[in-house]
């Protein structure tokens, strides 16, 4: 099934630069403390955008990752940026940050009008993978500081200079793999060869986050060095989780795996351990904790929300952000993974703005990657309310206040002739071929619509149980901020997109979905177009229908079943579709 994407965006070298030399100057004149720290951070992960965009520029133009004047640059100026934050962390957030001057000089280095294709790492925007983590890991590891440090781009490009500032160690070198997923490799050019393979005893520190399905990009490095003489006692591994390599691994990559050198600190001992800092910072923003964190991650959120078990929604884990319940006098607060640097500060905005337009519940800020809103006590949206006039016009104002207020961001979602690929794809995996092939017709001039689509950024969210009733009549969205940004294919989209899936979500009937399309194109004075919209319907059937079936893999048995029960929702739905009997 076609469900993931690949989430990047163009910058400029020059104008990255910039805005890190600006933010560092900021950061000198504020106070210590976690928001000091946090911004650091930030700081960090943008400079490791930069030198994973340059380190890719040349990787393209020669086929090869080599050593350069602007990598060497590049590793300094990470490096440097990795100690200040690993001096703060060490430090509880206390002291005089001073930026050394070389760092700004290393960035005017790097100042040049050239385009680049810059990749969100993953585990920083999804999977509350935190810098400080691997810092904790090199620093219990036992290396000494004539440790290679190897990161794999993407995130392996800032996460690597931080292991290497916790031990002390030379800027790191980062390694592009390529090539199927499951069997990456890597080219490694002469002079970068000889300087990695120079000091015979020296160990090696591999760091990336995951591995996933089949850990290769791990793999594919350690393969490179063994074959280079390296023994595998000298190589050591800085993953993001305790878990072996997943089921797509090779038989050799699982026994070097299981039997080498591994070193992590996982999210649970880094912030919920014995001194849980987590819960310190939550309470900084909303007051004393009357008893710990409760966990309500993967899907636990429902035993809170809905009660008993078995009217509850399904739940796909890989998309699941970490989140808890803060319970204090004043009453509970939800405690969300939003994303580190920038990605979070954009979230706390646009929380901010929702909430004060009435959409969402009030928000007490971020606290380093974490999102604090208010729980609002409420119940999911009922069958018997989906066909309430008022709920349409509430839908219909939400939807024109995102597509006016909230446009689009630098990275745009899939384009129209995409989304219709992708259906036709989808279809033909879970209905047959001969369904897609009657899909076909129905798609075939959809690319018409590329040009014309003005994406905003788009709930993508629409479901039933994304709706809760606060008292009698006040309705809020759940969930309202990080769809349109995941790590799926869809990404932003036009509104007509959210008008299509809250069609399918809320069960509306033609006139319904009629009355809900012109409140939205009167509310956002864009015309939302019928035809298109129809047109986005099927491909928000196949997107979902894809998305349960392959959430399947990492399901309980009970999850199963109520994954199931969706996916044959909308197999039904977009049968009749194809048939020419749905409701578009």
């Amino acid at each position: 099934m076609l469900v993931y994407g690949d989430v990047k965006r163009s910058e400029r070298a020059d104008a990255l630069c910039a805005a890190i030399a600006a933010e560092l100057g900021t950061l000198e004149r504020r106070p210590p403390g976690l928001e000091r720290h946090a911004a650091l951070v930030g700081v960090l992960l943008k400079a490791g955008e930069l030198v994973q965009g340059l380190s890719d520029a040349e990787f393209g133009s020669a086929m090869s990752d080599e050593l350069s004047a602007p990598r060497e640059i590049g590793g300094t100026l990470l490096l440097d940026l990795a100690q200040l934050v690993v001096r703060s962390w060490r430090q509880g957030f206390a002291g005089r940050l001073a930026v050394p001057s070389r760092t700004t000089a290393l960035l005017a280095k790097l100042r040049t009008p050239l385009s680049l294709d810059v990749k969100q790492p993953e585990g920083y925007a999804f999977y509350g993978l935190y810098p400080e983590s691997y810092a904790e890991a090199a620093m219990r590891s036992g290396l000494r500081s004539d440790t290679i440090v190897i990161g794999i781009r993407t995130i392996g490009t800032s996460l690597a200079a931080v292991v290497a500032a916790a031990l002390g160690a030379a800027a790191p070198v980062t390694l592009r793999p390529t090539g199927h997923p499951f069997r990456r490799r890597i080219a490694v050019g002469p002079r970068l060869s000889r300087h990695l393979l120079g000091d015979r005893t020296a160990d090696f520190a591999i760091v990336d986050e995951g591995p996933g399905l089949s850990g290769s990009s791990f793999g594919c490095v350690a393969d490179w060095l063994e074959e280079h003489g390296v023994s595998r006692k000298r190589i050591h591994f800085f993953p993001g989780h305790r878990g072996g390599l997943g089921p797509e691994s090779s038989h050799c990559h699982r026994q070097r795996w299981a039997n080498g050198n591994r070193h992590v600190v996982d999210f649970d001992e880094l912030l919920l351990g014995a001194e849980c800092p987590l819960a310190s910072w939550v309470s900084e923003l909303v007051g004393a904790l009357e008893r710990p964190l409760e966990d309500v991650s993967a899907g636990a959120w429902r035993s809170v929300v809905c009660g008993d078990r078995d009217p509850w929604p399904p739940a796909d884990r890989r998309f699941e952000r970490r989140k808890f319940l803060a319970h204090t006098r004043d009453g509970q607060w939800l405690v969300k993974f939003a994303g580190l640097g920038d990605i979070g500060e954009r979230k706390l905005d646009k929380a901010r703005l929702l909430a004060e337009a009435g959409f969402t519940p009030p928000v007490a800020g971020l606290c380093h990657g974490f999102l604090v809103q208010k729980w609002v006590p409420a119940r999911p949206l009922t069958a018997a309310e989906f066909r309430r006039a008022g709920l349409i016009r509430h839908l219909g104002h939400y939807l024109a206040f995102r597509a006016r207020h909230l446009p689009a961001p630098v990275t745009r979602g899939a384009s129209v002739s995409e989304l219709c690929a992708m259906a036709v794809m989808n279809t033909e995996e879970a209905l047959g071929a001969s369904a897609a092939a009657r899909l076909k017709p129905r798609l075939r001039d959809a690319g018409r619509y590329d040009a014309s689509v003005l994406p905003v950024d788009s709930d993508n969210r629409l479901h039933r149980w994304e709706w809760l009733v606060a008292g009698e009549q006040r309705l809020l969205k759940a969930d309202a901020l990080d769809h349109s940004g995941g790590h799926d294919l869809v990404g932003c989209q036009g509104i007509a997109w959210d008008v299509a899936g809250a069609s399918v979500e809320l069960d509306l009937s033609g006139d319904e979905t009629a009355e809900l399309r012109s409140i939205v194109s009167d509310g956002c004075a864009r015309a939302v177009d019928a035809e298109l919209q129809a047109i986005l319907e099927i491909c928000y059937l196949t997107f979902q229908l894809g998305l349960w079936i392959s959430a399947r893999s990492m399901a309980t048995d009970e999850e199963s079943r109520r994954l199931d029960a969706m996916a044959a929702r909308y197999a039904t739905l977009l049968r009749g579709h194809i048939a020419g009997v749905g409701s578009i």
